[in-house]
C-alpha cells in the first residue's frame, strides 16, 4: 500500500503523521486489496473558527475509488470522522465484491 500524506497550509509533523497512519490500519485491516492512499490535510484561512481544519482522503482499490472529506474544529478529530467514512465506504465495497444476488438454479426434471 503506497500512502501519500501532505498537509496545505500546514506541516504535516510526524505525530501527526504517525496518528494518520495509525488510524488507516484500520482500513487495510477489513480490507487488504488497498493499492494506495493519498491524504490531504488543509487548514482553511476562514475567519471563523469552527470548521476550518480539514481532511481528505482518495483510496484506489482493487477496481474502484474511494473518496472521503471531514471539517471540524480539531485536526485529529476531523481525521477521526474522515477513517470512519472511509472504513463505512470500504466495508460496503467489499460487501459489494462478495455478494451473489443470483437466484439458485431450480432442478428440472
Amino acid at each position: 500500500m503506497n500512502l501519500t500524506i501532505s498537509g496545505h497550509h500546514l506541516e504535516v509533523t510526524p505525530a501527526l503523521r504517525t496518528y494518520v497512519t495509525g488510524k488507516l490500519d484500520r482500513i487495510t485491516r477489513h480490507f487488504d486489496q488497498v493499492v494506495d492512499v493519498k491524504v490531504l490535510l488543509t487548514v482553511e484561512k476562514q475567519k471563523e473558527k469552527e470548521k476550518r481544519q480539514r481532511a481528505e482522503c482518495n483510496i484506489h482499490v482493487k477496481g474502484s475509488d474511494l473518496f472521503a472529506e471531514s471539517a471540524h474544529e480539531d485536526l485529529y478529530a476531523a481525521v477521526d470522522e474522515l477513517v470512519d467514512k472511509l472504513d463505512r465506504q470500504v466495508v460496503r465495497y467489499k460487501d459489494k465484491l462478495q455478494a451473489h444476488h443470483h437466484d439458485p438454479v431450480k432442478r428440472m426434471m
